[in-house]
């Protein structure tokens, strides 16, 4: 058992708390979540705010707080890490933010010639790997948005491709957002509460191989899914 700091702050000390009570227990009001820190209304609202902020929690629809994209982070970093020891590759996590994706994490590669760090980017999600397998997920009233301002052709072609992704369980962009650079999506299996989420591969367009994608979208797959468990609060 640990010792408490003789120094201990109070305020960070039950920061920390909460941010684990989000991860482990799932969702809460702000009423719970004074009551299982002892603290009041008011000051349990700040502590949310400020996770919040740092992305370590997140405000929902029915305004209870639930786990940040930043505890998304933690739970896939070992699985994008085992993913980039098993294809030699490297690795993103991203979530869907309006039509666009967000990365949130990278895991490079060891190759002198490699994709680099994307955290912290944006991206149509039209056009990128992981964007595309998570519109492939979506109802036709939700995609909508995605379709504005595309001409009768694209939408279309657009149409047809998030066809293909459904059928096969993942995506590619190839070119599309940078030159030179190819990558494989695959979505991770919604979790309550949390916003959808991809992973995807990404490397030099001259070592991509479609030989390859039989087994890395089922290497993909099983990351994927592993996320998504324990992304579950226990």
């Amino acid at each position: 058992m640990r010792n408490r700091p003789p120094y201990a702050i109070a305020s960070v000390d039950s920061a920390l708390l909460l941010a684990t009570l989000l991860q482990h227990e799932g969702p809460t009001r702000v009423t719970d979540a004074a009551d299982r820190l002892g603290v009041s209304v008011s000051t349990a609202h700040r502590l949310l705010g400020m996770l919040v902020y740092r992305d370590f929690a997140e405000q929902l629809p029915d305004r209870r707080y639930g786990p940040g994209r930043l505890m998304q982070r933690e739970v896939a970093l070992p699985h994008l890490r085992a993913l980039v020891d098993r294809l030699g590759e490297t690795v993103n996590l991203m979530v869907l933010s309006g039509t666009d994706v967000r990365f949130l994490a990278t895991v490079e590669c060891g190759h002198i010639l490699r994709v680099g760090d994307r955290a912290g980017r944006t991206l149509p999600a039209r056009l990128s790997s992981g964007g595309k397998a998570l519109l492939a997920g979506l109802s036709a009233d939700v995609l909508a948005p995605t379709f504005e301002g595309l001409d009768e052709p694209a939408a279309a072609r657009l149409q047809r491709e998030l066809r293909t992704v459904r059928r096969r369980g993942f995506a590619i962009n190839d070119q599309a957002t940078e030159a030179g650079l190819t990558a494989v999506g695959v979505a991770i299996p919604p979790v309550a509460d949390m916003p959808p989420a991809a992973i995807s591969v990404a490397l030099p367009s001259v070592r991509f191989s479609r030989a390859d994608l039989p087994s890395w979208s089922a290497a993909m797959a099983v990351a994927a899914a592993a996320i998504g468990t324990d992304a579950v609060p226990a």
